[in-house]
């Protein structure tokens, strides 16, 4: 045995992959499906996000405040700021939707359910993630089960408030082979979300967790054989385990190829709204102005501190841009941004549509709502953040959170927030 130290050096970790070798690179396949996961916390911190270092700061003088005192004939309160917004085409309570959940046990039956009542209860849209489909099955009405893609969209319309909210079926590359949209957009379950106009299939170019790689998920050795044709299956937990790694391509895309894929999208199914999925890359701009132009009715994007998706650790911590360095080059735009990465509070909310975006997405977040209280957790997570919004609008001398803007932010190094786009 060794006696070597190394002071002020990662050694656990280096002695850790000595052991393991390639299945150092990744997350204990024993988490997987268990965990969330997403880049750390406290090194989101530590690293100094741009949107944690701004503060709110309120007005002296409040105009806006005076026209409501005219328009209610008495002075108003936090209570009189209105939430109600458009989400990706969708009249919505709050600015606020659920973000993809995908197909792990992290997103079980109850929790998967949960979420998608809850979300239906409170009027805002719901988007369900890549990879349900091909890994829980359709699940037509008569024989579906909770973790099936039709059986999350069910609970979400059976407890949909009237005209409010939508359901949102994202697509990746390796869905598309199993024709997502197409059996959803046929389906007969489906026609009342359709022909009420809150049904949107979301087109996934990439995620928070890891971009620029394709979907990854661990199988045991017998499920990855009967996937060998299709997927690259990697021994990387070496010859002792019975697990593997599977993984897709992330797909393949120019400005051209991403037009021709929302035209697509647009031509063969009329009536649903079109969102497109973009990573935290250097040219999220260009890659959202494309989509703009091309027809998209929403645009998402996850920081590098979004997404729940397994990934190599090295990506969780090292790849990817920050929400906030992502809101900066966007910009100003011409349509709806949709943004997600560490979204619990009001004040990170109401910073992030200061900085444009039209309405933040709730991830881990919605998961540990709905884990902790599997009736109404989301609901009451939900209740605590519009508080915290009408008193934050409120006291920026604004009653409606779609007033925010970035005369609303202030650095603590004293200057306004430069975007450069």
């Amino acid at each position: 045995m060794s006696t070597l130290r190394a002071e002020a050096f990662p050694e656990s970790a280096v002695r850790a992959r000595a052991r393991s070798g390639a299945a150092g690179a990744l997350p204990d396949p024993d988490e997987y499906g268990r965990a969330l996961f997403g880049a750390d916390p406290a090194r989101c911190a530590a690293s100094g996000d741009p949107i944690d270092r701004l503060r709110l700061v309120p007005p002296v003088f409040v105009p806006r405040r005076l026209d409501k005192l005219v328009d209610l004939a008495r002075e108003p309160v936090y209570r009189d700021v209105e939430l109600d917004t458009v989400v990706g085409g969708f009249r919505s309570t709050l600015p606020l939707y659920v973000s993809a959940f995908g197909s792990t046990d992290a997103a079980s039956v109850s929790l998967g359910l949960a979420a998608s009542r809850q979300a239906g209860r409170l009027g805002i849209p719901m988007v369900v993630g890549e990879n349900v489909m091909p890994v829980n099955g359709y699940g037509r009405i008569e024989e579906h089960t909770g973790r099936s893609l039709l059986g999350r969209i069910t609970a979400y319309a059976d407890h949909a408030l009237d005209g409010l909210g939508g359901v949102v079926v994202q697509q990746s590359t390796e869905d598309a082979d199993a024709e997502v949209w197409n059996l959803v957009y046929s389906d007969p379950n489906v026609q009342p979300l359709l022909e009420s106009s809150r049904l949107a299939f979301e087109l996934k170019v990439g995620q928070g967790a890891k971009p620029g790689l394709g979907g990854m998920t661990v199988l045991d050795a017998a499920a990855a054989t009967r996937l060998a044709d299709r997927f690259t299956i990697d021994p990387v937990f070496g010859g002792g385990s019975t697990r593997v790694l599977r993984s897709s391509s992330p797909g393949t895309f120019t400005d051209e190829i991403l037009r021709q894929q929302i035209r697509l999208m647009r031509n063969n199914f009329p009536r649903a709204r079109v969102w497109v999925k973009l990573p935290p890359a250097r040219d999220v701009r260009e890659a959202a102005l494309v989509a703009w132009e091309a027809g998209a009715d929403a645009v998402t994007v996850d920081g590098a501190e979004g997404g729940t998706g397994w990934a190599p650790v090295a990506f969780l911590q090292h790849v990817g841009l920050s929400l906030g360095e992502c809101l900066r080059r966007i910009g100003e735009h011409p349509s709806c941004l949709l943004v997600s990465g560490r979204m619990w509070e009001g004040a990170r909310v109401a910073k992030c549509l200061a900085l444009g975006a039209n309405a933040v997405g709730l991830g881990r977040a919605a998961l540990i709502a709905v884990d902790t209280d599997v009736e109404d957790g989301l609901v009451n997570l939900v209740e605590c953040l519009s508080l915290e919004l009408q008193m934050l609008t409120s006291a920026l001398g604004k009653y409606h959170v779609g007033l925010l803007g970035l005369e609303d932010v202030w650095s603590d190094a004293g200057a306004v927030w430069s975007p450069t786009g």
